[in-house]
């Protein structure tokens, strides 16, 4: 009894696979726009030889397996999937429809559109031919097809990639492929838009305040876009369209630039020091050699070898950068705030995208987006952040100019206070040198007349004489003029000085000479003592 209830069990599981692996067609309306190809898919994996259409189109249901509703992404390998599944048009005539697979990275894409057996139509798209070869010029693969009325038709995808296996379909209808597109390109507009102002003002601010770190900043908000665009296929369609090489090796380049650069500006702006930081700074020479050595292996090293070493190189660095960004910030460092804010919007843009390629998301507008959107307002955020460092630094630089303005004034003052003293000295000191001199020059003129007079009579002396009477004859000798001399003595002098004293001899002399100064009275002319 016990055993006939597993064997029930048993076939219940068979049935239930069988069921599974049987897919039921998806009805397309072609009024409705679009149908996003999320069900109903079942996929095959090949091994050892290559697999025939017709070989596989033969194969019985029980080789299919049933993918994930919701999403097709299997991972990084490198074996060649083959994916399969059925359309019902629902319209009365035939249609013509586009068919997106909007992950530009996959290698090598054969759709094959079958009917009743019978093969229809064949495209081959991917990313290792030139971008002209694609029937639809678009960013993603994009492929006319062409569905029966009221028909099945059955497409089967055959996928050889060493990126990650993933198959996002869309179905469309030509006019709302376009009305989406305009949508899209906007949105695209906006983010490139962005990117470029900040680039070129950052370049402006360099240029200005010659600060590393700006170049730093400015070549991660380079690497960034271009890796955005590179696995957007953008930078195919529009940059290197006919290098199919290094469409290849540009994800992972310009990926490892955004870890690079990104390291690089952290280290400057957070002021990560050897002094201050010693071993987180030690750690960050050690991964910014290593980012940049990884940068450039992929010059020379193949995708398939790099994507996996450097997705997650770059997710643990990021975390690296918001733990410092933290850090930075529990210290009081204000501009780690908005570097906390905008790491964590470039975080969280990052792992989405690194989870779903891994599988551990699927992968929908969401997650391809998420990358796109958290660069943006990481990019912004930091422009904010170095805005607002730029900001305190022209307050700090401001009052330390006022303060030295200040102390500027305080030393004028000073200095002039100590001018008006010096002044003030220097004019009392010629004041007083200016009265001494003149004191000195009435003394020496007093001096030179007492010299020159004789004392009792007040007549020129003889000294006098002899020196004025030289330069009046020099003179006269010189010119041929007359010149007179008058020798005056008074008679029996002694005698009267001696029979009425001294005293009325000089009063005597004092008379005489007189009488002789007021008759000396043009100019010229000299009355002396000469006895």
């Amino acid at each position: 009894m016990r055993s006939h209830r597993w064997l029930t069990l048993a076939a219940l599981l068979v049935i239930s696979g069988l069921a599974q692996a049987q897919q039921s067609p998806l009805a397309w309306h072609p009024e409705s726009g679009r149908l996003a190809i999320a069900s109903d898919i079942s996929y095959l994996l090949e091994s050892g030889s290559p697999i025939g259409l017709s070989t596989l189109i033969a194969l019985p249901e029980s080789e299919w397996s049933g993918a994930e509703a919701g999403s097709i992404s299997m991972g990084y390998t490198d074996r060649v999937h083959w994916f399969r599944v059925d359309i019902n048009s629902q319209s009365e005539e035939p249609v013509t429809s586009y068919l997106q697979i909007s992950y530009p990275v996959l290698d090598r894409v054969d759709i094959y559109q079958v009917r009743d057996g019978e093969t229809l139509h064949h495209s081959r798209v991917g990313n290792k031919q030139h971008f002209s070869e694609r029937p639809i010029n678009h960013r993603h693969f994009v492929i006319p097809l062409t569905l029966a009325p009221s028909g099945t038709d059955r497409l089967y995808f055959r996928v050889q990639t060493n990126s990650a296996m993933q198959l996002p379909l869309t179905l469309w209808d030509p006019v709302s492929f376009y009305d989406e597109e305009q949508n899209q390109m906007l949105f695209e507009g906006v983010y490139y838009g962005i990117a470029l102002v900040m680039i070129l003002y950052h370049l402006f601010v360099f240029r200005a305040l010659r600060e590393r770190m700006y170049l730093f900043y400015t070549g991660y908000i380079i690497a960034m876009p271009l890796f955005v665009a590179s696995l957007s296929g953008l930078a195919f369609q529009y940059l290197w369209p006919y290098s199919t090489w290094w469409n290849d090796q540009a994800i992972m380049f310009a990926l490892n630039g955004v870890v690079f650069f990104g390291l690089l500006f952290t280290r400057d702006f957070l002021d990560i020091k050897r002094d201050t930081y010693p071993l987180i700074n030690g750690a960050m020479v050690v991964l910014i050699a290593a980012a940049g050595l990884q940068a450039l292996s992929t010059l020379f090293i193949p995708y398939e070898k790099v994507v996996i070493s450097t997705i997650l190189l770059a997710v643990i660095i990021s975390i690296f950068q918001l733990g410092i960004g933290l850090l930075r910030m529990y210290h009081g460092n204000a501009a780690a705030r908005y570097f906390t804010f905008a790491f964590m919007s470039f975080l969280a843009g990052g792992i989405i995208l690194a989870l779903s390629k891994f599988t551990i998301l699927p992968r929908n507008l969401f997650t391809e987006n998420a990358t796109q959107v958290g660069s943006a307002m990481g990019i912004i955020l930091l422009s904010v952040a170095l805005a607002d460092r730029l900001n305190r630094e022209k307050r700090a630089a401001f009052v330390a100019q006022q303060e030295a303005l200040e102390q500027e004034r305080l030393a004028r003052h000073a200095q002039a206070e100590t001018l008006r003293v010096e002044q003030e000295a220097n004019s009392q000191l010629e004041m007083r040198v200016r009265e001494r001199t003149d004191e000195l020059e009435r003394v020496n003129m007093q001096l030179k007349a007492l010299s020159s007079h004789d004392d009792l009579t007040g007549l020129k002396n003889r000294r006098a004489f002899d020196e004025i009477f030289q330069t009046l004859a020099i003179n006269a000798y010189r010119h041929r003029l007359s010149l007179a001399v008058m020798v005056l003595d008074i008679d029996h002098f002694k005698s009267f000085n001696d029979n009425y004293g001294h005293l009325v001899g000089d009063e005597a002399l004092k008379m005489v000479a007189g009488l002789i100064h007021q008759s000396v009275t043009r100019p010229g002319d000299l009355a002396a003592r000469f006895g």
